[in-house]
């Protein structure tokens, strides 16, 4: 039986042999997987950034929101004047968490019923919003306590009552939908577009495309194009679904959202472009697809939260696409907030579409000479 079957397994290990570069997909894919879950794979967020609307403005007031920073779950992100500036803060994820200390705090702190402040969470992302509740109300409870010990009486000094914005259950459902809209997005123009120009140059019809009249430029944004609107349909295809099924309501404009995905697919066809360029055979371009998005997976912030990542992890998710793209997608969703204060991730999104687009039409541009 093995002399029949040695001659089979010879003939696959010449194939794995000759195709050098599969074999090493293969082989890097578990350690991209193994070190990107071992560092990004963790919900203990520090330093949260947390936006303080300090109306007492005394020492009373500014010792509360030491303790706050002491523990290290939080980091004062700003300090706002008003209740429009608070809101606004959290509202364009400069903050993830809010505190509201009234006037005549110190003042209440000295009397019989104590004092009360307001610790605002933003419910959009349930793994922060969970900690940070967590940990506001120990903070609470130990500064109440220190208080009490202060003045020798038994009466709790200082309540800190919660709000959560957006998502007042925490459901992870309203989290994770908005999310997928972005990651199944990249995925499909990604492998439609690798594979689609990878499948024309196996079947020797695109040597065929290259010696008409049109332009390389032309060539590839006709190619691009009908899987550019077909991924527009998918996008609507997954509003939609979650709305209906899952039940999450879309609070921001619709034709905003799919005017950014434009900008977001100029990045994802980019991608794809660059891939058909290095594959040869189908097989590669989507094992290549696979070993692009596992960082868009893990460090974007659509499972883990960026800000729980190493610092060296947070600089490279910054320059991946769906970094900026789920900021945008979950804001208008989720939040309903208004462009303007997306403005830097559409920036952002416009800046990365450009050159990978530039870059990829220079590379397939080449590699069609």
């Amino acid at each position: 039986m093995f002399n029949r079957l040695w001659p089979v397994m010879r003939k696959e290990f010449i194939h794995i042999r000759r195709d050098p570069r599969t074999l090493a997909v293969m082989f890097i894919a578990p350690l991209m997987q193994l070190i990107l879950l071992g560092y990004a794979a963790t919900t203990d967020v520090r330093h949260v950034p947390l936006a303080v609307f300090d109306q007492d403005r005394t020492s009373a007031s500014r010792d509360l929101v030491e303790a706050f920073v002491v523990s290290g779950q939080f980091a004062v992100a700003q300090y706002a004047s008003s209740d429009r500036e608070f809101a606004a803060l959290i509202d364009s994820g400069q903050a993830r968490a809010g505190l509201i200390i009234p006037p005549g705090f110190a003042a209440d702190l000295t009397g019989r019923r104590g004092a009360q402040v307001i610790f605002v969470l933003d419910g959009s992302d349930p793994s922060i919003a969970g900690s940070s509740l967590s940990a506001a109300q120990l903070i609470g409870q130990a500064k109440a306590v220190e208080m009490q010990v202060e003045r020798r009486g038994p009466p709790a000094p200082l309540e800190v009552r919660t709000r959560v914005w957006y998502n007042p259950d925490m459901a992870s459902a309203v989290f994770m939908i908005p999310g997928l809209i972005g990651l199944v997005l990249q995925l499909q123009a990604t492998l439609l577009t690798s594979s689609a120009i990878v499948r024309e140059r196996e079947r020797g019809t695109i040597e065929q495309l290259i010696i008409t009249p049109i332009t390389p430029y032309e060539l590839i944004i006709g190619k691009i194009l009908p899987y550019a609107l077909v991924a527009l349909v998918i996008t609507i295809e997954v509003l939609f679904l979650g709305t209906l099924w899952f039940g999450v309501p879309i609070k921001g404009n619709v034709g905003v959202l799919l005017a950014i995905s434009c900008l977001f697919l100029l990045s994802t066809l980019s991608i794809g472009l660059l891939i058909s360029t290095v594959a040869n055979t189908q097989q590669e371009a989507f094992l290549l697809t696979f070993l692009t998005m596992l960082p868009s997976v893990f460090l974007s912030g659509f499972i883990y939260p960026i800000a729980a990542m190493p610092p060296v992890l947070q600089f490279v998710s910054g320059v991946i696409p769906l970094t900026y793209y789920l900021v945008v997608v979950r804001g208008i969703v989720i939040k309903g907030i208004d462009v303007t204060l997306l403005l830097p991730q559409v920036g952002m999104l416009t800046l990365s579409g450009i050159l990978l687009i530039a870059f990829a039409t220079t590379r397939f541009h080449k590699r069609l000479d």
